[in-house]
């Protein structure tokens, strides 16, 4: 048996490296916690730009880079991921910036699905809330590596020691300090770094730049800080014998979670974490297939789309679908075949996407994302090959938990509401959904909750010039319908039967209503949407 050709060797070597320095993380987080923030942090750490716009206060603030949309900007919260891509001294880390409400999970539950590991930020004041618990679950759930980094520890908050045992409880993983405050929540001195047990400070430079770091040796952080920096190495040495000095393996394998104190508004400890993410991170590792097997990133070229975005260029009313190379190298202008459809591609169009910035990506290798413009046939979860078939596992979806109809005021822009509802439903913004009692004038949506309803309105108002208004249905109970289930159904008039494109919805108005059309009903199965 021969092995491969020269160059196909060759090729396969320098994927591998390319591979190897890449790292695809997320920020995710519970609303509020500053992961907008920590992705420009780190963006002026890699010194990509010059300058942050994050500064206290939502209602002041400018928005970050990576919140590009006008009601994100207006209101002060991340709706849509973003991908930004830092160089840190030859390392590419991709950084894909989530929403945290949880109107908007299944987005970034899409997003964790492109990722190798994740950085949770935790509120030093609040700890673990229900949505950052939430998305450690989806974590899990992906074999995703851990990274938390508790912000705002220049406000009062909780004791850390405090906040460790809270990771331990909620996680099951090992929490392992990198670095460690001097001084409690609200009167930050330094950070200690556990393994070395010297201590940074932080002098601000003002307008937005990083602060001045300065590194001192124990002495000289004893002599200047005192009982301060006593009961800091009092705690660092306690959390060691209990929990040992983070550990690479332990980190990959998920068994152990770093954990970084910091204040992200201040770029306080960002460098560190920056540092750590080149270091130890895990590179772009193998993506699984539909049938489960990972696909090594040296076979032929293959991607995941995890994000369609309309609109991003208003001028041009365009679609970018955002795809996570898994395999391969990318080069502009290749054909490829789309998995799902078995459609030709074209990728003469390929860009790299900072913000609103768009640069023409020529190359790209495992790990990267790319944003393909004028993608109409793309959505979520589809592959793109090169060779051979191959398609990967499908991306999570979440069953519709609210109900409305939407319809244009002004009859004269149907054509437009027409045009921005197809493309606002690709990008997963809302649902539609089909249903025998609506008509294409008036479709019926779904949604997770009701930010999701407002953001619609606003962009179909905004990108597409037609107003609308929306009706709230009273359904809030959701099954799923069998072919069994659907014959007992189809008739009633107390209920509605809503399909997707993968999907057959059942829909009541309460638990009650659902019980009492069970016991009517003899031999329904119903089963609840995972």
């Amino acid at each position: 048996m021969t092995g491969p050709a020269p160059a196909d060797a060759a090729l396969a070597g320098t994927i591998e490296r390319e591979a190897d320095r890449r790292r695809t993380v997320a920020v995710i987080a519970h609303p509020d916690a500053g992961k907008s923030t920590l992705t420009e942090s780190l963006t002026l750490a890699a010194s990509a730009i010059d300058e942050a716009g994050a500064v206290k206060g939502k209602a002041t603030r400018r928005a970050t880079v990576s919140d590009w949309m006008e009601i994100e900007r207006s209101r002060g919260i991340s709706i849509s991921s973003a991908v930004v891509q830092l160089d840190a001294a030859g390392t590419l880390i991709n950084v894909v910036d989530t929403p945290g409400h949880a109107d908007f999970s299944e987005d970034t539950y899409r997003a964790l699905a492109a990722v190798d590991c994740a950085v949770m930020l935790i509120d030093a004041a609040k700890g673990m809330e229900a949505q950052t618990i939430r998305l450690f679950e989806v974590c899990r759930t992906r074999d995703i590596p851990v990274i938390a980094v508790v912000n705002k520890w220049d406000r009062p908050g909780r004791e850390a020691l405090d906040l460790l045992d809270e990771l331990e409880e909620r996680t099951g993983r090992v929490p392992t300090p990198v670095t460690w405050p001097v001084g409690e929540a609200g009167d930050l001195q330094g950070l200690v770094d556990t393994t070395t047990e010297t201590l940074t400070t932080y002098e601000s430079t003002g307008g937005g730049h990083l602060p001045v770091a300065t590194v001192r040796s124990g002495a000289e952080a004893a002599e200047r800080f005192g009982s301060a920096w006593a009961t800091a190495l009092e705690e660092v040495e306690l959390t060691r014998e209990v929990r040992g000095l983070p550990d690479q393996d332990d980190f990959h394998a998920r068994v152990s979670m770093p954990v970084f104190f910091g204040v992200a508004t201040k770029h306080l400890g960002t460098v560190d974490l920056l540092r750590f993410l080149r270091d130890t991170a895990p590179p772009a590792l193998p993506r699984r297939t539909e049938d489960g097997a990972p696909r090594p990133v040296t076979e032929p070229f293959a991607a995941q789309v995890f994000k369609v975005q309309a609109n991003m260029d208003p001028a041009h009313h365009d679609q970018v679908a955002f795809v996570r190379i898994c395999s391969g190298r990318f080069d502009r202008g290749m054909m490829l075949t789309h998995a799902q459809s078995g459609r030709r591609f074209n990728t003469k169009h390929a860009l790299s996407v900072f913000g609103r910035e768009r640069d023409t990506v020529d190359v790209a290798w495992p790990g990267d994302v790319v944003g393909l413009v004028n993608a109409t046939m793309l959505h979520p979860g589809d592959t793109l090959y090169s060779d051979e078939a191959v398609e990967f596992e499908p991306l999570p979806r979440f069953a519709p938990e609210m109900f409305a109809t939407v319809a244009p005021t002004d009859p004269s822009t149907a054509k437009k509401f027409r045009k921005g509802m197809q493309q606002l439903a690709g990008e997963g913004v809302v649902q539609l959904l089909e249903s025998e009692r609506r008509t294409a004038q008036a479709p019926m949506v779904g949604v997770i909750g009701s930010l999701q309803l407002e953001v619609l309105t606003s962009r179909l108002q905004a990108e597409f010039g037609t107003a609308v208004r929306v009706e709230p249905l009273p359904w809030t109970m959701v099954r799923l319908v069998t072919d069994s289930d659907l014959a007992l159904l189809e008739r009633r008039r107390d209920l509605e039967i809503v399909t997707t494109d993968r999907d057959r919805y059942g829909l009541f108005r309460d638990q009650w209503h659902l019980n009492s059309v069970m016991r009517e009903l003899k031999g329904l199965e119903l089963p609840t949407p995972v």
